[in-house]
């Protein structure tokens, strides 16, 4: 049986994720929900996708990420011409010793962090190319298999699909991401202060906040994060009534949901909630940490009925009802603890 955290260990955890959270506020300005759950998927050791329009400050959050921790960083900027090779890498012919020979040049992906900038602007040939990398983490080239360094992220970003010149992910990649964000614009006093601040909009510099050490110690607290039974058992309802044939699933899962979240969903919320609780100095998981990390986790899960989306419905509005409509005690008891 898993022992609670001790108060000195939380302490240590929550001084770790402050440092990333310190960091990445110091960079973009009015965003401390989206650097949170920022910090949390990486916390959860999962990928990251953001979702805005251009100009919102999602390229240089990930790119000051990267500066943050004490791993190797690339960036790959998607672009519909980019081909499959030119991330993950492929054969060079090579001469040694008087023979030549084909070796494998890794690609861009060969990094702990991978800024994958604009990520729906490469074509799904080359999108593709990601599925194995982001579960696996390995590539495999002419039937040859390569691991990846370890931690690896995909952090990537996106444009909306309504913008000129995208293609939609496929469900298999959104799959592949612990958290979708989307982000959203900043009010008139903070652009106010980004105008007085900062000249052409640049940013301050960041320092590493933490070395590759202590990202596995980062890592190690959040594993000792303690997922109480009846928490896990509501993510799981919650997952669960995601499918619309399910006698018990809302009205608006029936109506509006073609395709509910599968098994990694759960999964995703499970691991996120326990960063959450971490970054909020908790050696275990409270029903509030699942509430604030199920939208990111699961709306970019569930696929709608195509007269639902026309009719305005969205994913994150089938979650809410959702949170509505399940009970965190199972019994139908009022969830008080939240």
């Amino acid at each position: 049986m898993t022992t609670m955290m001790t108060a000195a260990e939380v302490s240590r955890g929550r001084e770790l994720l402050a440092r990333v959270q310190r960091g990445c506020n110091a960079v973009l300005l009015g965003q401390t929900e989206l650097v949170d759950l920022c910090v949390i998927a990486l916390c959860a050791r999962g990928h990251l996708l953001l979702e805005g329009l251009p100009g919102l400050g999602k390229t240089e959050l990930v790119k000051t990420l990267g500066r943050l921790l004490g791993l190797s960083f690339r960036r790959v900027q998607f672009t519909p011409d980019l081909l499959p090779g030119d991330i993950t890498g492929g054969p060079i012919l090579q001469e040694r010793g008087g023979e030549r020979r084909f070796e494998f040049q890794p690609g861009p992906l060969f990094a702990n962090v991978v800024l994958a900038d604009e990520i729906n602007r490469a074509s799904p040939k080359t999108q593709s190319a990601l599925l194995e990398a982001m579960q696996e983490r390995s590539v495999t080239v002419l039937g040859e298999t390569h691991s990846l360094p370890a931690p690896f992220f995909v952090l990537a970003t996106q444009n909306p699909i309504e913008l000129e010149g995208t293609y939609p992910l496929p469900e298999a990649q959104l799959d592949r991401f612990l958290f979708k964000v989307e982000v959203p614009g900043v009010d008139a006093d903070v652009m106010t202060q980004i105008l007085t601040t900062r000249r052409r909009g640049r940013p301050p510099e960041v320092d590493v906040a933490l070395t590759a050490a202590e990202v596995e110690e980062m890592f190690a607290c959040v594993d000792r994060v303690y997922l109480p039974q009846a928490v896990a058992n509501w993510a799981a309802r919650l997952v669960a009534a995601t499918h619309p044939q399910r006698a018990d699933s809302p009205a608006e899962v029936k109506q509006s949901v073609r395709y509910g979240a599968s098994p990694r969903a759960a999964i995703a919320i499970g691991e996120a909630a326990r960063a959450s609780a971490l970054l909020q100095g908790r050696p275990n998981v409270d029903f509030a940490d699942v509430e604030r990390v199920v939208i990111p986790a699961l709306a970019h899960r569930i696929v709608l009925q195509h007269t639902a989306v026309v009719g305005g419905a969205s994913a994150s509005g089938v979650v809410r009802a959702l949170l509505a409509h399940v009970p965190a005690v199972a019994n139908g008891l009022p969830a008080a603890v939240r």
